[in-house]
């Protein structure tokens, strides 16, 4: 009986700690850690409860419901050890060769365990019992004993040599598991010298509430961070709803599938035409709103627009869009623009709904006004007087007026004019601008791209090459908005001779700083000269000077070490020079820069920009082919593109290009020699 109570006392205790966990466990993968945590600790309650009728089977003098229960004993032991490095491996996160280790030792554990209690049956090897019900303990306990404790100290080792080594939520882990697989490691070895104690009971308990210890302050971490970011969303959906209702009449939320929707905002104009604020079917609702409100002239227009699988098609091709028709107000009709935009989850969209009536009425009265006055009072605030070309544009229609400057005076003279500055642009460029050059000048002339710069900055401006007389000439173009806010003024002017400047500038300051730049072993670009580049990218960034498209491309060799562990430093200097070359050949019109032992940087812009995931198969291709082979260097590459919109730092780009290196380095390593 004072056996059994160390069992009841343990049943009771894992009940009420791992109550939750057992009875109402997450959902989730059968790898992941909370159901592995849950078939381990239901394993280990039905251990206890064995220890525990042990006591009592023992006292009852039943030869045969002694042994079952001892047969239950050793095997849900097996069980447990078994579940415990599967739930072990979870609870890292980890997996490869080290966790492969780590799950045949628990499965060796409880095959072995099997096996003996099978060869029990017929020899005792692992225990018996006298006539008298007396338990007799054989060498094959104390090898499953010995086995275990084996497991444990390797664990334990393991697991305290790599917390040693890390930082962080990391280390708290492996020192969780490393002071659980010391904890079992002493008892076990205490249960070998002590047979009839039950010292194996009290160490699995120990360990479990040290686990448990860890596993509830993980959850409390896990639910803050979700608290936090729920918070973070809620605050940043005022914002935005906040920001909206103000540019906006009307706007709403709209779940695609369904056609269920709310109204965010209203604002009184479109409260007149009583659109309810919420409703199971959207789509049917607008479409009885057009035949009650919409001018006869665009109701069919209008009612085109407001059916589900139309409406996804074009959310699903360009992410939004936007149209405009007539309403009618108080009898009176008012011009409405409707913005369509897909919401983040994909599943919703929301609508905006905006009274442009007075924008364009004020547009065209202007329009009428000013479309061939413009004089150099209007653009003077916006431009300096040496421009070779300025273009006076309506920024909706694209309408547009050209001058030419004569003098430093500013004085203008029409050259010509045009219905569409942006359609005249797209053909001039495959004429006039230098075939490196036309689709960056595509980009920025691109109407919904000009709009959008000009309402983030008050002007920008980007270089670029024409081709004068079949010679190239560099040209800056300069955009802003002109105080009427209906127009923009691009000026264009000739710069060969700043940047013939420039070159030369550089060409000096190239001839004192090259050696500094670069690095002896390959005679490619060093990380000084990386640094350079960085900062150069970073200063554009930080004024908002808009940059040609381009990438970084973060590579990094595979096996150096085991070169040079294994065949000398010589041969893998001959490896990174090998690999600088084959970085080169494929990279050729990007440079290419060593920044570390083995690890380099290439910035790709122009033609390798363009190329650039071709580019990076073809190193990936080369280099499975060089591991297949075991000849030749190995190089894992990761890619990322210069995205204005977020990447506010050049350091973001660099580590979003690292982490996709570390992908294909992985996926590299997996390939068989």
């Amino acid at each position: 009986m004072v056996y059994a109570s160390y069992g009841i006392f343990a049943v009771i205790l894992h009940l009420i700690l791992n109550h939750d966990v057992i009875k109402n466990g997450k959902k989730e993968s059968s790898r992941g850690p909370h159901y592995r945590y849950r078939l381990f600790l239901n394993a280990l309650l039905v251990f206890y409860l064995s220890d525990l009728l042990w006591g009592f089977a023992a006292d009852s003098g039943v030869r045969i419901i002694v042994y079952a229960d001892t047969v239950l004993f050793f095997a849900s032991m097996a069980v447990s050890v078994l579940l415990w490095t599967r739930y072990v491996v979870a609870f890292l996160n980890k997996d490869g060769t080290k966790a492969n280790i780590f799950l045949l030792g628990g499965q060796f554990v409880f095959a072995l365990v099997m096996l003996v209690l099978i060869i029990n049956f017929f020899r005792p090897i692992v225990f018996t019992f006298t006539k008298d019900v007396e338990y007799k303990p054989a060498f094959g306990r104390n090898i499953i004993l010995i086995v275990q404790f084996l497991l444990f100290i390797i664990i334990m080792f393991y697991s305290a040599f790599v917390a040693y080594r890390s930082e962080g939520r990391e280390r708290s882990q492996y020192k969780t598991v490393c002071v659980t697989g010391g904890v079992m490691a002493v008892f076990i070895a205490l249960q070998m010298f002590f047979p009839f104690a039950p010292l194996y009971t009290i160490g699995c308990f120990v360990g479990n509430c040290l686990l448990h210890v860890f596993v509830e302050e993980d959850e409390k971490k896990a639910k803050a961070k979700i608290t936090e970011a729920a918070q973070r969303d809620k605050e940043r959906y005022s914002q935005v709803s906040a920001s909206l209702a103000a540019d906006y009449d009307a706007i709403y939320y709209i779940n695609i599938e369904t056609g269920k929707y709310i109204e965010i905002s209203s604002g009184k104009l479109f409260q007149l035409l009583r659109v309810p604020q919420s409703g199971d079917d959207f789509f049917r609702m607008a479409r009885e709103n057009v035949d009650d409100n919409v001018h006869p002239d665009d109701r069919l227009f209008a009612k085109s627009m407001y059916f589900r699988d139309d409406m996804k098609k074009n959310l699903e091709e360009r992410g939004s869009f936007s149209y405009q028709y007539k309403i009618m107000i108080a009898n009176t009709p008012r011009i409405f623009r409707f913005q369509v935009m897909l919401s983040e989850d994909m599943e919703h969209f929301v609508f905006c709904v905006k009274d442009i009536q007075d924008t364009i009425t004020a547009e065209n009265a202007l329009k009428e006004k000013q479309k061939m006055s413009v004089t150099f009072t209007q653009i003077a605030e916006s431009l300096a007087s040496n421009y070779d070309n300025i273009y006076y544009v309506d920024i909706i229609s694209g309408e547009y007026v050209s001058y030419t400057s004569k003098n430093i005076y500013g004085e203008l003279k029409i050259e010509e004019s045009g219905e569409n500055f942006y359609e005249d642009s797209i053909k001039n460029a495959s004429l006039l601008i230098h075939p490196q050059d036309r689709d960056k000048m595509l980009a920025y002339i691109d109407k919904d791209y000009l709009l959008s710069m000009l309402d983030k900055r008050k002007q920008f401006e980007f270089q670029y090459r024409l081709i004068v007389d079949d010679k190239s000439q560099h040209t800056r173009l300069v955009a802003r908005k002109s105080s009427d806010g209906i127009h923009m003024i691009i000026g264009v002017e000739n710069i060969d001779d700043e940047v013939a400047k420039e070159k030369e500038h550089l060409r000096a300051l190239n001839s004192e700083k090259e050696l500094a730049r670069k690095d002896e072993l390959t005679g490619i670009r060093n990380k000084t000269s990386f640094n350079e580049l960085k900062q150069s990218i970073q200063n554009n960034i930080d004024k908002g000077v808009d940059y040609l498209p381009f990438a970084i491309a973060i590579c990094d060799l595979n096996d150096l070490k085991k070169i040079n562990d294994t065949k000398g430093h010589q041969a893998g200097d001959e490896y990174i020079i090998g690999a600088a070359k084959l970085l080169c050949d494929i990279f050729d019109h990007s440079p290419v820069f060593r920044i570390g032992g083995d690890e380099f940087a290439v910035f790709l812009s122009g033609n390798d920009f363009v190329a650039r995931q071709e580019l990076a198969e073809k190193l990936h291709k080369t280099s499975l082919e060089n591991r297949q082979k075991g000849n030749g260097p190995v190089v894992a590459i990761g890619i990322a593109d210069y995205d204005q919109s977020i990447d506010t730092d050049v350091n973001i780009l660099i580590d979003r290009a690292d982490h996709k290196m570390y992908e294909d380095k992985k996926q590299l390593k997996s390939v068989t020699q």
